[in-house]
């Protein structure tokens, strides 16, 4: 069975509940499918919302100071371990990714011994968010190891 007798069986339905033309049929199938039009004029670059400069009824993100900050950061050996670990001290929450020595296991396992001390000096708390990923946490934050699931 072809597009147009789809259509034409879907505009012969809707015929016998309302009178409907079929382009409005077929503008109705055809929305999908169209592409994402771009406002900029054909030879410009699109433009990109800059999230820096948004904000929120007449307060600026990032006005006011934080009391602890997300710091994200890559560990590529183990010797840049001993700055990383000093957000935490600062009491910041550290979000770790290792995945450029993921394969050294005996560096793997000396870098957890090193941050389970740390979290164990500090009263945080430590969890692996994905294969290499973890985050540590200062005093006062605990990571609840639960998945949030959306409605289906």
């Amino acid at each position: 069975m072809s597009n147009l007798e789809i259509i034409n069986k879907a505009y012969i339905y809707i015929n016998s509940y309302r009178s409907i033309e079929l382009n409005e049929v077929l503008h109705v199938v055809k929305r999908p499918f169209k592409k994402f039009k771009s406002e900029s004029p054909p030879g410009e670059p699109e433009k990109y919302i800059d999230l820096g400069e948004m904000y929120s009824e007449g307060i600026e993100i990032g006005a006011f100071p934080a009391k602890m900050n997300v710091k994200v950061a890559e560990l590529h050996r183990y010797e840049d371990l001993g700055d990383l670990t000093n957000q935490v001290y600062n009491g910041n929450i550290l979000l770790l990714d290792f995945t450029p020595i993921a394969n050294d296991n005996l560096t793997l396992r000396r870098i957890t011994n090193e941050l389970r001390a740390v979290t164990r000096d500090v009263g945080g708390d430590l969890a692996g968010i994905s294969k290499n990923l973890l985050i540590i946490t200062p005093e006062g934050v605990k990571i609840d190891r639960s998945k949030i699931k959306g409605a289906y």
